[in-house]
């Protein structure tokens, strides 16, 4: 089989329902046959066994959905051995989109339809693409942090399962994050201890204390398109770990990190970024942790270890 579409039915407000109902015209227009591809709903109690079918019957498996469906299937690639026999492609319905901004995905989607992303998203070729192990267990493809931008993530989300949020719309899910930031904008990392082995293979080890969040980066957007890194690469075996020690640098690299020249002399000599292979960090018990947007406070417990764990081909579109 070609192309196995797994569609997350709630991402975007419910859009994954509608690209599943247009998929058929589409692929039909394509020339492709019935047999050619095929199209299922993720189902949360299910995903892991959906993900293993899809990889084990496919040549490409697209994720439909936000961040966290893409970080589910690279899980379970790691863990299944599929990392360098099946291409991985995005169709992004999430509120960050964060690696479909970085593969140039996110912009034709919103701008030209989902009838231009397909098309050219079905014909684009791949390219190599990192991915880390957290704890030997979780896919790192996007980034991991620990403070004030985790604390958001974990409110966020206790929100929307309470009931908080009154839409599901991407629009108002921003909104939203909006308004955490603003509640909890005194929020700082508890002390911590951060060692890693830097790119010329030296190990170095630091107490961390105060400081407003540590991000460890594999790709050149963060926190639904901002880059607060330097000279991020997301195939060179490498990651790029910034600790932000105070809320003016952190508001600064969300505001100017992505604008040519200005954001490039900040991250250089101000906002300072460290390529390492691998790195550990110790936080308090109770720290509030995220991985690829998704909150994992309180499932990574108190020392996170991150390596290097496959490259992978991922589908994307010419600048």
């Amino acid at each position: 089989m070609k192309f196995y579409f797994l569609i997350n039915p709630i991402s975007g407000g419910g859009q994954g329902k509608i690209i599943h109902q247009f998929l058929p015209e589409i692929m039909e227009s394509m020339g492709f046959a019935a047999d050619d591809w095929k199209a299922e709903f993720t189902q949360y109690e299910r995903m892991r066994d959906q993900i293993l079918e899809a990889l084990a019957s496919t040549e490409t498996l697209i994720a439909v959905g936000g961040d966290g469906t893409v970080s589910s299937v690279l899980s379970t690639m790691i863990e299944s051995g599929f990392a360098t026999r099946v291409k991985i492609g995005l169709i992004p319905l999430g509120t960050g989109n964060d690696l479909a901004r970085v593969l140039n995905l996110y912009k034709p989607f919103v701008d030209r339809g989902l009838l231009f992303l397909v098309r050219r998203l079905l014909r684009a070729k791949p390219a190599p693409f990192d991915i880390w192990k957290v704890n030997g267990k979780y896919a790192l493809a996007n980034y991991f942090s620990g403070g004030i931008d985790a604390r958001i993530a974990h409110d966020f989300n206790q929100d929307r399962a309470n009931g908080a949020i009154s839409s599901s719309s991407v629009i108002a899910n921003k909104l939203h994050y909006v308004r955490r930031f603003f509640a909890d904008r005194n929020y700082r990392l508890g002390a911590c201890m951060l060692s890693y082995v830097d790119k010329y293979g030296k190990t170095h080890s630091g107490v961390l204390t105060g400081h407003r969040t540590v991000i460890v980066g594999n790709i050149p957007s963060f926190a639904s398109g901002a880059n607060p890194f330097y000279k991020s690469d997301m195939a060179d075996g490498f990651l790029e770990v910034v600790d932000v020690p105070s809320m003016p640098l952190f508001l600064l690299a969300i505001a100017i990190g992505n604008i040519p020249l200005v954001g490039f002399l900040f991250k250089k000599h101000f906002l300072k970024s460290v390529k390492v292979h691998s790195l550990s960090l110790t936080v308090p018990q109770n720290e509030f942790l995220q991985l690829d947007g998704e909150d994992m406070s309180g499932k990574l417990g108190e020392t996170v270890s991150i390596e290097f764990a496959a490259q992978v081909q991922m589908l994307r579109l010419g600048d």
